[in-house]
């Protein structure tokens, strides 16, 4: 026999009974003022499953009187547009329609562009949902059209709320006592990544395994972590979480937080994801380490080389030692600013003619490299010699300023000894 999954049944039917999104649902937030002065304008819902996008959509509908039409990106062609389309203006429609489109960054440019003068003379209210960054995903032409909300994963103490209506709700459907306790029912809410409908998922599971016999259904914890393991990972390796992660690493390293970078490289590690941290650990090195601990790039290749050999779990080894390295290392980005500059001037045109000196050997003359006039430096003292390097045009440009650490400021006293 059919029966409708839990959290579906469970859906709110009014703005009170949505859990979490208080930033813009509370009792003064902005899309409940809109959604209460019933003028409701064309939306994006930008946020992770499992957050209310879609239940919200229904209960804008409807309060606002319209028909509610739900299309799915992953599956909906033009033609099913075209048939929303054909109901505006009919007693199917009288109030207008309201087309929520789930998943829109799966609709390519032609088939948001189908949308474009619907919504313009506001003959269809569009609420488009979506997982990823809508600034990457949706086009331009909508988005302009569109105010962006974005939903945010519900913290667990307000998940703890939905398990609760859960449990209940069971108790009064089937006449049984739910006795869950509060170990369990914090590792369900704690564990489900802040996606209230998995973690109602979870209860629903948990409950129809349970032994009901005396009319009593227990959930235990033991239970509920081996149904939620792993559960609160949100991670896609082509996805929005994946780039989150591994900027999050780079950042905690730059800002020289080692437990935070070890946070955001077992998010990874977890995810069975190896590569993105070996390839974004060598950036690091490059970029923020720098010439302020010049070893630590070979140091951190070596790490990233026994990684890979090793492979999962030994691997977290060797990249955990890397991660800490170079989070605890005195920082620079000097030479990644100073490419920044001179790649800058390069595409701006300000290139010159290389100086005769510096080119290639030519047999222009008797002598070559003395008839261009070049000075070997090794031939004098601290095998340094003045001479014009940069082209005519870009004579004292500077790309490279010394960094304010030990090893760049020696560099830079030897330098200035030597000139």
């Amino acid at each position: 026999m059919y029966k409708r999954p839990l959290a579906d049944e469970l859906r709110p039917l009014a703005l009170g009974d949505i859990v979490g999104q208080g930033h813009i649902l509370g009792s003064n937030g902005l899309l409940r003022r809109i959604v209460a002065g019933g003028d409701v304008p064309n939306m994006v819902f930008y946020g992770p499953s499992g957050t209310g996008k879609t239940t919200l959509a229904g209960i804008i509908a409807r309060e606002s009187g319209r028909a509610l039409h739900k299309l799915n990106a992953t599956t909906a062609s033009i033609s099913d547009i075209k048939n929303v389309f054909a109901d505006i203006g009919t007693m199917l429609a009288p109030d207008g329609v309201l087309l929520y489109l789930d998943e829109i960054q799966y609709f390519n440019k032609k088939q948001q562009q189908s949308l474009l003068e619907f919504i313009e003379n506001g003959k269809i209210t569009l609420i488009a949902s979506t997982t990823e960054n809508p600034y990457f995903y949706i086009y331009n032409a909508i988005l302009s059209r569109c105010t962006v909300f974005e939903f945010k994963p519900v913290p667990p103490e307000e998940v703890e709320a939905a398990i609760e209506r859960a449990a209940a709700y069971l108790e009064a459907r089937d006449g049984v006592t739910v006795i869950m306790d509060e170990p369990a029912r914090r590792h369900i809410a704690s564990s489900c990544g802040g996606d209230v409908r998995k973690a109602i998922c979870a209860v629903e599971l948990l409950y129809s395994a349970s032994d009901k016999s005396g009319g009593r259904a227990a959930i235990t914890l033991d239970d509920a972590r081996v149904v939620s393991q792993r559960s609160a990972m949100r991670y896609d390796r082509d996805g929005e979480s994946h780039y989150d992660i591994v900027s999050a690493l780079q950042k905690s390293i730059r800002g020289s937080d080692p437990d935070a970078a070890l946070h955001y490289l077992a998010r990874l590690l977890e995810a069975g994801d190896i590569l993105s941290p070996c390839r974004r650990l060598l950036v690091i090195a490059a970029e923020d380490i720098g010439l302020a601990y010049p070893q630590a790039l070979a140091i951190v290749k070596a790490c990233v080389d026994s990684a890979v050999q090793l492979g999962l779990p030994e691997a977290r080894i060797p990249l955990a030692d890397a991660a800490v390295l170079l989070a605890t290392a005195p920082k620079s980005n000097s030479a990644y600013l100073a490419i920044d500059a001179a790649l800058s001037d390069i595409r701006a045109g300000k290139t010159g003619d290389i100086p005769r000196q510096l080119q290639n050997v030519h047999a222009d003359g008797a002598g070559f490299e003395r008839a261009q006039g070049y000075i070997y430096p090794h031939d004098f003292p601290n095998h340094y010699a003045p001479q014009q390097y940069l082209p005519d045009e870009l004579i004292g440009t500077v790309y490279y300023e010394y960094g304010d650490n030990k090893a760049e400021q020696s560099a830079r006293a030897y330098w200035e000894r030597i000139r």
